[in-house]
């Protein structure tokens, strides 16, 4: 079978570094699924939106008058979560929604919960972390209203995506139990290396997707993952 050239993150050609992932929802994540990794990839794409916003504000709120403190904070957090974001927690629900795998599902409820107290904290806003949250922009409309307007809408958005991924985080833990998911099952998982041997995991996806024409992409599961969806999101 030939080899699929890696996509994501989709980089100019004359770029000399080259795409690190394969991202395909269409292709790789059974139907059912293929909604709910699409949001979330929207919700990931949303988040590295507002961190971006969030630089703005910051440097609103270095203009009107605050330290510069937050602007090198908001830069860091922008160029380090945004990477690790979609390494840390999309692409471990990518996998297990990909594979049936519990030991992603589990690295993704592990993670997603730390991104979800994080979003919160800077939804927050504690001044001099380098957000542009609720207490950081109250207490700044008496220092400088135009400044904190726009950090206003930084932290409306930070808000919109705490929200979010809370129902993420409620909605994807309910598909895995409903579906026979288990602390236990992520363990055999890892007591036997089937976490990392995806291969394996996923030898039987879509078998018969041989076509007259010559060797095909790699084809991953249609039988799995089965998770019984019973509530609208």
């Amino acid at each position: 079978m030939a080899e699929r050239a890696n996509n994501f993150p989709p980089l100019p050609k004359f770029v000399k570094i080259k795409p690190c992932f394969y991202q395909n929802i269409e292709e790789e994540i059974p139907g059912p699924h293929q909604l709910l990794v699409h949001r979330v990839y929207i919700l990931w794409m949303m988040y590295s939106g507002t961190l971006s916003v969030n630089l703005i504000g910051c440097i609103a709120w270095w203009a009107g008058g605050g330290g510069a403190t937050n602007f090198g904070f908001a830069l860091l957090w922008l160029i380090l979560f945004c990477p690790c974001s979609y390494t840390c927690w999309f692409r471990p629900l990518y996998k297990a929604f990909r594979a049936d795998s519990s030991f992603n599902f589990m690295a993704f409820f592990f993670v997603f919960f730390l991104q979800c107290v994080l979003a919160l904290i800077q939804a927050i806003g504690i001044p001099g972390w380098g957000t542009c949250g609720w207490i950081a922009t109250v207490l700044f409309f008496s220092q400088n209203v135009g400044s904190a307007i726009v950090m206003l809408i930084t932290t409306l958005l930070f808000t919109l995506v705490t929200a979010l991924m809370a129902l993420v985080l409620i909605k994807v833990h309910r598909l895995y139990r409903g579906g026979g998911g288990s602390m236990q099952r992520a363990q055999e998982e890892w007591s036997t290396g089937m976490w990392k041997s995806a291969p394996v995991r996923e030898a039987g996806f879509n078998a018969v997707a041989q076509t007259a024409q010559g060797p095909s992409l790699p084809q991953y599961p249609t039988a799995v993952p089965s998770y019984p969806d019973n509530s609208h999101w």
